[in-house]
Parts: C-alpha cells; sequence; structure tokens
C-alpha cells in the first residue's frame, strides 16, 4: 500500500470530496512510475521535491476543472482500456481550413464521416501559429488559442462534444519537440527572461555547433539545411531542427516538462480525446549522436503517459515517429512503464507503395515478419497517405540498399509507368494523393481505382486502427495551384492538401470500395489490433497472403498481371485484393 505524501495531498486538497476515492486510486496504480520517471530525469536538480509537489497540485487543479462529461468518460474508458483496439475503430486526417473552412464546417462535414464508419478525426493544426509561414500551422504560437481564422476555444468545444454525441473521438496534435518563435516563450526569451531562455538550446559558440552538425541529420536539407539559427536578440545560436522560426524546446529542464505538460491537460479538458505528439524522435539532444530515439526522449513520453493515466486516463497519446520498423515498438513502452497508446506504422505504408512500383510484395512481407506482436491495450495506427511525404529512406533495413529505393524514389517522382508523384527534399522523398500517386488521370483510371483499394484494404486488414487521409475515399488528385502561392511553393507537400469538394454525393467507386471494405472489417474481430498476424509462403513474388486470427486470409495481388492463389485456384486480376473465410476458402461477407 502506498502511503500519500505531501505532494498527494497538495494533489488531493485541489479537488472536490467527490473525486477523492477515485484520484487516490490512480496515484496508488501510476505514482510510483511518475515519480521514478521524472527523477531519473530531473531528481539531480536541486529543488527537485518542491517542483514535483507543484507538478501534481498544477495536475491535481486542472481535473478540478475537468468537465463531468468528460469524467464519466474517463471512468468509461479506465473500464475498458482496449476501446480503441476493436475492428470497428476507423480514423481520418483532414486540415480544418481544406475539409470544412473552419471549426463549425467540419462539424458540417460529421454526415460524410459517419456514413464511412468514421470513429476518430484528427485535425492537423488548428492551434494559433506563428505569423507568417508556419509549417503547415506546425509552428504553433499559443497552446491556448485556436487560429482565428479557424475558430474559438468555445467552437472547438463544441465540435468536440458534437464528435462525441455521434461517437466519435478528437484527435489534436501536440507538437512536442517545438514552438514558434514568436510564441510567448520565444519572446519571453527574446526580453531577456533568463527561465523562459532555459526553455530551449542557445549555444554561444559556433564551434559548438559545428560540433553538433557533424553527426546530426537533416529533416529538410533543401528548404532549411542545418539544424541551428543565429539569434543575434539571444545572444547566440537557437537549435532549430525543422524551420528557422521553429525552436527545438528544452526537455533537460523540467520547468518546460511541467509547461507542456499543463497545456496537453488543459486541451484535454476542452474534449480533446487523442494527441498526436509530434516529432517525438527529436525531444532529446545528447552530443556525438544523431539526437534521435534517445533513451531519455522515452522516458519523457513515459512519464506524460502516466500523468495522463492519473488526470485525464480516457485520453489517448499517439507517437508520430518516422524511424525503421525495429525502432517503432520503443515508443509502446513496457510493462512497467506504458508510453504511447497509439504509434504510426510508417514502414508497412512505404513498403505498400514499394511494393506496387517493384510489382514485388517482398518488402510488405518483411516489413510484416519484422513487426512484433502488440503490447496490450495498444495500437498501430496503419495508413496509405497523410499530409506528409513518403521518406524511403526508413525502409532502408528491409530494402537492404539506398540504391533499391532510390529507384523506387524515381518510380514515383520522375513521372514513369502510372506514378503522378512529386519529388520532395532531394528525391528520396515523394508528395502526391493517393489517387494520384496510382494513376488516376492516366490511361486505364480501372485498375488505378484497384491500387487504390489493394494499398487501404492492407492498412485495414494488417492489424490496427487504419487512418483514412482528406480526400482520399473520394480519388483527389493533385493540387498544383500550391506553385502559385509563394507562401507555400517551395514546399510540395501542399500538392495533397486539395480544399475537399463542397458536394460530395458523386462519390465514384473509389468510395463505394472503400465503404465495403470497411463494412466487412466491422464484421470480423479477427481485424481488431493485437490479433496475431503472419505474411504466408506464396508461389508469386507479387502476391502477398495476409493471415490473422483463426479465419480471416488476404490475398494481394501486387502486379499488372493475373495471379493465380491459392485456395481453390483463384485468380486474382492484376492489383486486385480479396478477403477469405480460411476455413471455406470463401469471401467474407
Amino acid at each position: 500500500m502506498t502511503t500519500m505524501s505531501d505532494p498527494f495531498s497538495a494533489m488531493l486538497d485541489a479537488l472536490p470530496a467527490g473525486l477523492h476515492d477515485t484520484l487516490q486510486r490512480r496515484l496508488k496504480r501510476h505514482e510510483g512510475i511518475l515519480r521514478e520517471r521524472l527523477h531519473r530525469l530531473y531528481g539531480h536538480l536541486p529543488g527537485h521535491d518542491a517542483w514535483y509537489a507543484a507538478l501534481l497540485a498544477e495536475a491535481g487543479r486542472l481535473v478540478a476543472a475537468r468537465p463531468a462529461a468528460l469524467l464519466a468518460l474517463d471512468g468509461a474508458r479506465e473500464r475498458q482500456p482496449d476501446w480503441f483496439c476493436a475492428p470497428t475503430m476507423l480514423g481520418y486526417s483532414a486540415y480544418v481550413d481544406r475539409f470544412g473552412r473552419d471549426l463549425r464546417g467540419v462539424a458540417a462535414r460529421i454526415p460524410h464521416l459517419r456514413d464511412l464508419g468514421v470513429t476518430y478525426l484528427h485535425l492537423l493544426p488548428f492551434l494559433k501559429p506563428r505569423a507568417g509561414e508556419s509549417d503547415g500551422g506546425f509552428a504553433v504560437a499559443s497552446f491556448d488559442h485556436v487560429d482565428p481564422r479557424l475558430g474559438t476555444m468555445d467552437d472547438l468545444e463544441d465540435l468536440a462534444a458534437s464528435l462525441r454525441a455521434n461517437g466519435m473521438s478528437l484527435c489534436s496534435d501536440l507538437i512536442l519537440n517545438h514552438v514558434a518563435d514568436d510564441h510567448p516563450w520565444a519572446a519571453g526569451a527574446r526580453a531577456g527572461d533568463e527561465r523562459l531562455r532555459g526553455f530551449f538550446h542557445v549555444l554561444p559558440e559556433r564551434e559548438q555547433v559545428d560540433a553538433y552538425e557533424r553527426t546530426l541529420g537533416q529533416v529538410f536539407p533543401d528548404a532549411a539545411p542545418g539544424n541551428f539559427t543565429f539569434d543575434a536578440t539571444m545572444g547566440g545560436w537557437v537549435w532549430t531542427t525543422f524551420y528557422p522560426f521553429q525552436w527545438d524546446l528544452n526537455y533537460a529542464n523540467p520547468a518546460l516538462f511541467a509547461a507542456v505538460a499543463a497545456a496537453l491537460l488543459r486541451l484535454a479538458n476542452r474534449g480533446v480525446d487523442v494527441f498526436r505528439l509530434d516529432s517525438t524522435a527529436f525531444l532529446w539532444k545528447r552530443p556525438g549522436t544523431d539526437c534521435m530515439n534517445q533513451p531519455e526522449a522515452h522516458t519523457v513520453l513515459q512519464a506524460l503517459r502516466t500523468l495522463v493515466a492519473i488526470a485525464a486516463p480516457g485520453v489517448l497519446l499517439k507517437a508520430e515517429a518516422i524511424v525503421p520498423t525495429r525502432e517503432l515498438p520503443a515508443y509502446f513502452g513496457t510493462a512497467d512503464a506504458p508510453e504511447c497508446h497509439l504509434a504510426y506504422h510508417s514502414t508497412l505504408m512505404t513498403a505498400g507503395w514499394a511494393a506496387l512500383a517493384e510489382q514485388d510484395a517482398g518488402l510488405v512481407r518483411a516489413v510484416v515478419d519484422g513487426t512484433p506482436a502488440l503490447p496490450p491495450h495498444t495500437s498501430w495506427v496503419t495508413y496509405v497517405r497523410c499530409h506528409d511525404d513518403i521518406g524511403w529512406k526508413h525502409l532502408q533495413p528491409e530494402a537492404g540498399n539506398i540504391g533499391r529505393l532510390a529507384a523506387v524514389a524515381d518510380f514515383y517522382n520522375g513521372g514513369r509507368g502510372f506514378a503522378d508523384g512529386v519529388a520532395f527534399q532531394g528525391g528520396l522523398a515523394t508528395n502526391g494523393t493517393a489517387a494520384s500517386l496510382c494513376g488516376l488521370r492516366h490511361a486505364d483510371p480501372e485498375a488505378a481505382v484497384r491500387r487504390v483499394l489493394l494499398l487501404h484494404a492492407l492498412a485495414l486488414a494488417f492489424g490496427g486502427l487504419p487512418m483514412l487521409y482528406m480526400g482520399d475515399e473520394l480519388g483527389m488528385v493533385n493540387d498544383h495551384d500550391y506553385l502559385l502561392d509563394p507562401a507555400r511553393a517551395h514546399d510540395s507537400r501542399w500538392v495533397q492538401r486539395a480544399a475537399f469538394p463542397a458536394d460530395t454525393a458523386a462519390t465514384g467507386p473509389i468510395h463505394a470500395g472503400l465503404r465495403r471494405l470497411i463494412a466487412l472489417r466491422n464484421r470480423h474481430p479477427d481485424l481488431a489490433a493485437g490479433v496475431p498476424c503472419a505474411a504466408l509462403d506464396t508461389s508469386d513474388p507479387a502476391l502477398l497472403a495476409l493471415a490473422r486470427g483463426t479465419r480471416f486470409l488476404g490475398l494481394f495481388n501486387f502486379s499488372e498481371r493475373a495471379v493465380a492463389a491459392a485456395p481453390g485456384g483463384r485468380v486474382l486480376r492484376p492489383w486486385e485484393c480479396v478477403w477469405l473465410d480460411r476455413a471455406t476458402g470463401q469471401p467474407l461477407t
């Protein structure tokens, strides 16, 4: 039995009496992990005990402010911790302005989402962005205000409530690695506030910068080379991994951790159910390394997860870690110290596209074989496209050499064959909508539709929480008008961010095919997250045979020719996928 210490009392004192028993139970279960992880990060610093007590007291105040409907949701999800692992879960990702113009317009799109079967809506950054260039909203200037173009915090709360009433969760980005250079923290640091200066990494000497740069990679080598930006007001070089206007945060500073944790809990109280933790791999800096996937980054995430488990257990954390397959499992944590509930399976997505280009399912089989079983109460996020580029280099461990992936990139970026993609950041990355990359505007649109459905069938069948990207269900194609906007022309990711059409009544064969697959998935428990998945041996390299549980068999033909496949001598058309009952060999119904 854990004894309630003074920090516990500080937390409980902030709560109404009716919540004491619930919070005491959560503290007994989770506080030991939280205390140990934070002591590991910050225990060597003076004043640690007082800082920890203040952290818990602030969390208590935020629990006390949590609306009754969200407290009830917390309780229900605590009782069913795998609620998001069911085969009926389906995600959808969209930009607010491109999808519905503003938050109220997104609410008006709920019938479209409900018709698809969506239960989880990820809205890409909608908080107040940096003035001017903002990396599509990922340079956040405030955690407590909505972008005025999109609405208000009241609109956000109304949307969250409407989504809950329709059985949908709301996911928001929480950009962990950086804030905009006009965020109040950065403005205060520039004004001479030493406390806020400590929220950032500022190197006074160029030699220090050069020492780090020798082992660092570059995220945007064309648009934003290097990892540091000189700021005369700060008197040194500010760490800026992504763009010069995005200042990396210093998680070696406990005050910064507390500020980010409080921002997360305040947004959770507005009705956000899921946080996509952006750029998680970059959170900790260590000389002589690439400053990615450092052990302390995982410790930070484990501490955030445990604080959420105490203060808002109805909330999920999702790791946006675009890393090789072998590095993905760490983002779920361990049984003793859970980390994120969800993690993007980016290599599965990339391997699917590579299989289309090579007309060989070998890379998908390698990714499936290399994917470990999920820990309890966790799920992969599987997807075909997203707002970001397809980065081919993360598939190098399975591909064996970069030359093979360069050939795949050239297939999509060079306009060879059916693909209509746009090169990004030196060519080892590709942009484009699913329909364009599958060749919808080429001579054989029926084959393109089958390719689109093939890739989505893989994401739906693999095992996890599948995500659809805005417009892919309608077969939306690339929009090159971004080239006419000087603020966007340098970033080809805007090619897949076209405005969603006002009228979706004439939805077409991709929409119909996706609705059929989604309805089929909903009926089969073997397709839930966590059910074992295996790639079976096949006689044809273009054929992927995916077995799930005891009854499901998915057959995927990644080639332009017909392929014979057991059972029953079935022949798959070019680019075709079928889902079968393993016991009967007949199509699932």
